[in-house]
């Protein structure tokens, strides 16, 4: 009952009118935001932090702004994804798997609706999480060390099997190419150059936005152009702009499972949504795609990674709160501004700030409601980005997708490296090479590095470290899982092919 009284008294503090104002702001600006490719709630919120200083904003309507644009910025990343192929941050690269495949044959709507239901439904489920479980699970997440994470990402890379179907193989060199890419810039352990050629550009790695954008949205560019060159022009179907009971309830439980694995993760420090949101997808795939629809355009692929990267934020939220240990790199951002307000996050914030947290709690209600009220009835608004004409929507993606990365880099390499990851993506695509195990083992790739370094530092330079303890070994009989699962499937593919060949 504590729990519920408490978050009467938050709900008291946050439909104070300027506190309502602010969740609308909030959520508002992180649609806009999240819409924008390159830009993403971290840099958004980083823009405003002076600005809320200077205006002596109340740091509880602070806090309730920034946690608006992170969870507002989700659901805004799904709508330049879906309709254009252009994720703004790697915890929407799975939602583009299936979003625009539903996009391209006519399904924009409904592929927006269920995000937008979707990011309610996971953003409920993990609030409440975040009102009963943080204590709990701040103490579950801190026994993850070094040994762990490592596993826990290895094992988010074998999972990719599953996103990439009967690829295996090609899956795997996919993640190869993206763990390589990983490696380009300063040695954080030795600060020695690796694979830099001599170019200062090269120093601090790959930007993320270079990369994605570049694999995802120019190489959508080129594909559009080659359609519309040999057909003369793309389909524009809208077709129904919302989900019909049969698509609601079939993504049902798939929202749900997709939430709690969305939370759980969410709460490990450093991990996040773009974890989530892939494993969240792969979870379903193996659960419920019977037919291999997923990758062509199934909604449940979209709701899942949806529902996933929603529920990781307020995840996110709690080793930040409870530890002082950010979840992200937003949380980070939040953290760094909580502290110049001489608020100290960790085990006795909630203690302390009691006030503070049960009213970001109650807020963050009434935001995942705002935002569905919102966007849902906007659904057909958005859609209509796709009865542009292919002559001015081809060039106005790749004006957008340059135009965002010279505005935060104002760099010609940039700008090059894109076009060339625009040609990597296209010949990925033309072969059948699967693009979202590169982003994955791009982002992943350093915090692997660095996880498995510091549990060999930790050991002396004893391997036996990464099976010592109960929990990593349950990590390895998930990787060995998830990776021996396609091979036998192959091999079953391959006999049956053979037995067939003999008859």
């Amino acid at each position: 009952m504590d729990a519920f009284q408490s978050l009467m008294q938050g709900f008291s503090g946050a439909l104070v009118p300027i506190n309502l104002l602010v969740v609308f702001l909030g959520v508002t600006a992180g649609t806009m935001i999240g819409m924008l490719p390159g830009i993403g709630p971290i840099n958004g919120i980083a823009i405003l932090i002076p600005i809320t200083f200077a205006m002596g904003i109340d740091p509880t309507a602070m806090l309730i702004l920034f946690a608006g644009i992170y969870y507002g910025a989700q659901y805004g990343n799904s709508i330049s994804t879906i309709l254009l192929n252009v994720p703004g941050t790697p915890s929407s690269v799975a939602t583009a798997l299936d979003g625009h495949p539903m996009a391209k044959s006519g399904r924009a709507g409904p592929a927006l609706a269920i995000s937008a239901i979707a990011s309610f439904i996971g953003g409920t489920v993990a609030v409440i999480g975040l009102m009963f479980l943080a204590p709990v699970l701040s103490k579950w997440a801190i026994r993850f060390g070094p040994a762990e994470y490592f596993v826990l990402i290895l094992f988010t890379f074998t999972m990719l099997s599953a996103l990439s179907g009967k690829q295996f193989i090609k899956g795997l060199l996919a993640t190869g190419i993206g763990l390589m890419l990983a490696t380009i810039g300063i040695d954080a352990g030795t600060g020695i150059p690796r694979y830099t050629f001599g170019h200062l550009a090269f120093y601090d790695g790959l930007d993320f936005a270079v990369v994605t954008i570049g694999l995802f949205a120019i190489s959508e560019v080129f594909l559009l152009i080659e359609q519309t060159r040999g057909t003369g022009e793309v389909n524009t179907k809208l077709g129904r702009v919302m989900v019909t009971a049969k698509e609601f309830l079939s993504s049902w439980w798939g929202m749900i499972r997709s939430a709690v694995i969305g939370f759980l993760i969410g709460v490990l420090p450093g991990a996040g949504a773009t974890i989530a949101s892939f494993m969240a997808y792969a979870t379903e795939q193996r659960l419920v795609d019977k037919k291999g629809t997923f990758g062509t355009g199934d909604i449940r692929a979209v709701a899942a990674p949806e529902s996933a990267n929603n529920a990781a934020v307020s995840g996110a939220l709690i080793p930040m709160l409870t530890l002082g240990v950010p979840g992200s790199g937003t949380t980070a951002v939040i953290l760094g501004a909580l502290l110049a307000l001489n608020l100290n996050p960790g085990p006795l914030f909630i203690v302390q700030h009691g006030d503070m947290f049960w009213t970001l709690i109650a807020s963050m209600y009434i935001g995942n409601v705002m935002l569905l009220v919102l966007n849902l009835p906007l659904v057909g608004l958005f859609v209509k980005v796709l009865l542009i004409p292919r002559y001015i929507l081809v060039p106005g993606v790749a004006m957008i997708s340059y135009g965002a990365i010279y505005a935060a880099s104002s760099s010609m390499t940039d700008l090059m490296l894109m076009t060339g990851f625009g040609l990597l993506g296209y010949l990925m695509r033309k072969t059948d090479f699967p693009l979202a195990p590169v982003i994955l083992a791009l982002v992943l790739g350093p915090m692997m590095e660095t996880s498995l370094r510091r549990a060999l530092s930790l050991s002396n330079g004893d391997w036996g470290i990464l099976f010592a303890s109960p929990l990593v070994l349950v990590l390895w009989g998930l990787v060995a899982l998830s990776a021996l699962v396609p091979l036998i499937r192959t091999l079953r593919r391959a006999r049956a092919y053979n037995d067939s060949e003999q008859h």
